[in-house]
């Protein structure tokens, strides 16, 4: 049993100020593997006024050391690697190879791409040949609030707190409390690589306290929170009180547009895709829209590459997914699943229930509907499970109205060999990101949605720019500088 009771304020260890424990559950085998505490509004408190505390000195440091911190702490997070896919693996049940692979190499990339980006970002510019005498100015916009998920951990911690680290900012995080040991190994992290004492602090806690305490305080600046849309919408209406500024990364509902002349694996791509980390990513390509020239093909290719899938414990090495998050997970996922047999859709892969030899653990079956509409509730709610629906259509108009039927706009998905249509359907898609053939974003790219999917971008000179102001000068003297 691990247990992480402490916080980590202004550069120390220190107990909660109210005890408050909580335990930590292995979704692979429903048993407790840690336990940690749940902070209070003083805790909020005592590390908000520590990274205030912080700010003025660290904003004005050289971007150059803040950015050499940060490699610092690239060196100790690679050769900490282990111990970081262990904790994700247990906690959040992210098979162990999956673990290593992808969900610490997230935190490890975007870290990398960060320091690439600030290297040539120009923290004071000019603003242009016609004015030589005035300068733009990028500062960090204060103290920051950063609320992350447990689906993807060191992904959206990193994405947050690296960035706000350049960008000059201090900060106090709130991890998930579903999957909190691996951002208290991350504490440890920021501690040896010598961040200063404020400018990083760590409270555990659960939205209804410790998010809500921190996205109403006064002296945060800026509340960056990755997480569902009904949270997202909290979070902003708490912080409307104080006018600071709100960065939302949530859900999704993406469309895959596979067409008639797309590759041939572009389904079983689809489909793999779709069942990545037990479903549970905002992006992932959860309805398939299917031209339906080849359409009755595809929901046979996707029903036996589903049915192909394994599943297995997170502590098992090999190629597999492992189980949802937790209990309430499971159960709205098995819910979703009968509603889409209840209203009508075609089960051809999985269906409710645990998989084969599973008695005990949150594992779901990889499932997949067939001949849904658009109006189902499989199609229109975010399940965030191994779950793909699937829908035909005819012309190319057509599948665009479908995709764009959404409240959602994170990610969406083009399968298709003729290029013109390819960047047609690129511009029609209303999403903050689409994903075409099966190649992925390029390193530094932005990440981020429309619509109910949130606003603002992570990732690259983007993510950077989302954790500062812009101040414009007049009358600066080049030769003073």
């Amino acid at each position: 049993m691990i247990e992480k009771r402490q916080f980590y304020i202004n550069g120390t260890w220190v107990d909660p100020v109210h005890a408050n424990d909580r335990a930590v559950i292995d979704p692979s085998t429903e048993e407790p593997c840690g336990v940690i505490s749940l902070g209070s509004a003083a805790d909020v408190d005592a590390a908000v006024a520590a990274a205030k505390a912080a700010f003025p000195t660290w904003m004005r440091r050289d971007p150059a050391e803040r950015i050499a911190l940060v490699e610092k702490f690239l060196e100790i997070y690679k050769a900490r690697q282990g111990d970081m896919a262990e904790a994700i693996s247990t906690e959040m049940g992210a098979p162990i190879d999956m673990a290593t692979a992808s969900q610490w190499g997230a935190g490890y990339s975007h870290t990398k791409n960060f320091l690439t980006a600030a290297k040539n970002f120009q923290f004071i510019r000019p603003l242009g040949d016609h004015a030589p005498n005035d300068r733009i100015v990028y500062e960090g916009v204060g103290v920051c609030a950063l609320i992350t998920p447990w689906n993807w951990p060191m992904n959206q911690i990193t994405l947050k707190v690296i960035a706000a680290l350049i960008a000059g900012c201090t900060m106090v995080l709130k991890p998930s409390e579903e999957s909190p040991l691996n951002a208290m190994l991350f504490a440890e992290m920021m501690h040896e690589a010598g961040i200063p004492a404020g400018v990083f602090n760590l409270v555990n806690g659960d939205g209804p306290g410790v998010g809500t305490a921190l996205s109403g305080h006064e002296d945060v600046a800026m509340v960056s929170f990755t997480g569902s849309t009904r949270a997202g919408v909290a979070i902003s209406q708490n912080a409307a009180k104080t006018l600071k500024k709100v960065h939302l990364e949530l859900g999704g509902k993406g469309a895959n547009v596979i067409f008639a002349d797309a590759d041939d694996k572009a389904v079983k791509r689809g489909v793999l895709h779709m069942m990545s980390n037990s479903g549970q990513s905002c992006n992932a390509p959860s309805r398939m829209l299917v031209q339906r020239e080849i359409y009755d093909a595809a929901v046979e290719t996707a029903a036996s590459v589903a049915s192909s899938v394994a599943v297995g414990s997170a502590h098992d090495a090999g190629r597999h997914i492992g189980p949802v998050v937790n209990e309430s997970q499971f159960n709205k996922i098995q819910d979703l699943i009968q509603k889409g047999i209840d209203e009508g859709a075609r089960l051809v892969a999985g269906g409710t229930g645990r998989p084969e030899g599973f008695n005990r653990g949150y594992f779901v079956r990889p499932t997949v509907f067939a001949d849904a509409t658009n109006q189902m509730t499989i199609a229109r709610e975010e399940i965030f499970g191994p779950v793909l629906t699937m829908i035909p259509f005819d012309t190319e108009e057509e599948a665009i109205a479908i995709a764009n039927d959404t409240p959602y706009g994170l990610t969406n998905y083009v399968q298709t060999r003729d290029a013109k249509r390819a960047n047609r359907m690129a511009l029609a898609l209303r999403s903050g990101m689409v994903e075409m053939n099966g190649t992925s974003r390029g390193a530094g790219s932005p990440f981020g949605g429309m619509k109910a999917s949130g606003n603002g971008r992570e990732g690259g000179v983007w993510g950077l720019e989302d954790f500062m102001e812009v101040k414009a000068v007049s009358g600066w003297d080049a030769e003073m500088a």
